[in-house]
């Protein structure tokens, strides 16, 4: 055994690594600001393309660093390609083509909203597939970060839900959301691979689904348009809800468990009005303050043991 300490950069990697609240806190700052691009640059880049464009990049972008794992691991990841390609299907192909499909037809507040039922969708398949409950704490904390998502989106108004319609693109979300929910329970049962083997193989197989579906997408008419923020759009989603975002939300999982982690999803909100408020000079109010507070204590007490 060797007797040299750990050089100070691989001691930060070990201490971050297994930082679950710091890692899922990040995997939704970069969720955000996946959500509120997509919305933006709805007229830039069709969205199924986007999706294509985005796991085609992370994949290529993440190769370089998993190829030494992937090798080694490749009989694992063979004898589990059912489960894996389920993995794939939902977690990556599906799930991000139908939610960019959905930005094109919905307003960013029925977004958020949507997304605020991420947890309940998780717990619902983790109780569906594994018999896995949610405990009281979990329960508590989910409603409370749910009351906070709801004060910060609607400004505290709660008549301000009477004016929201709902759509066919309000329709596309949740389905995205919902079936991001089955890919959240089933890393219960991944294969033992390193991470990067498994989310390159996943990310991988994810990319190859949405190329048919992009293709017949732009050869019915839809329009990519080429500049400098479609260039800056796909450079951001790629490297940061992507590669690095499902890398941290699968080893909060794996730290914690998907009931404990979902209720990250509740920072959505925050981080979008806070994104909000830092660039587009939105004024700081009192009801983002007590948003804050509901959102951080439900999430507190539902990801505690």
């Amino acid at each position: 055994m060797s007797n040299k300490a750990a050089s100070p950069s691989s001691a930060l990697f070990v201490w971050f690594s297994n930082q679950p609240y710091l890692l899922l806190s990040l995997t939704s700052l970069f969720w955000a600001g996946n959500m509120v691009l997509g919305r933006y640059v709805s007229g830039h880049i069709p969205p199924v393309t986007m999706a294509c464009v985005r796991w085609i990049g992370a994949f290529f972008l993440l190769l370089p660093f998993a190829w030494p794992y992937w090798r080694r691991d490749w009989p694992t990841l063979r004898a589990h390609v059912p489960l894996l390609l389920v993995l794939a299907f939902t977690g990556f192909a599906a799930n991000t083509a139908l939610a960019y499909w959905g930005l094109v037809y919905t307003q960013a507040l029925n977004g958020l909203l949507i997304q605020s039922a991420g947890p309940l969708c998780v717990a619902l398949w983790t109780l569906i597939l594994f018999g896995v409950r949610l405990t009281w704490a979990q329960l508590l904390g989910i409603a409370a970060s749910l009351a906070g998502v709801l004060v910060i989106i609607l400004r505290g108004d709660v008549t301000a839900l009477a004016s929201i319609e709902i759509n066919k693109g309000d329709a596309m979300l949740a389905a995205a959301l919902f079936i991001f929910g089955i890919y959240s329970a089933l890393m219960l049962r991944r294969p033992v691979t390193h991470p990067m083997s498994l989310i390159v193989f996943t990310v991988g197989c994810g990319a190859l689904m949405t190329v048919p579906l992009a293709l017949w997408e732009l050869a019915s008419g839809a329009t990519l348009i080429v500049d400098r923020l479609t260039l800056a759009t796909l450079i951001y989603i790629i490297i940061f809800p992507s590669a690095l975002a499902y890398l941290f939300f699968n080893r909060g999982i794996a730290l914690i468990g998907p009931n404990r982690a979902a209720p990250f999803l509740h920072m959505m909100p925050v981080f979008g009005s806070a994104m909000a408020i830092v660039f587009l000079g939105e004024r700081l109010q009192l009801f983002h303050l007590a948003g804050y507070a509901l959102v951080l204590m439900g999430v507190f007490v539902a990801s505690r043991r």
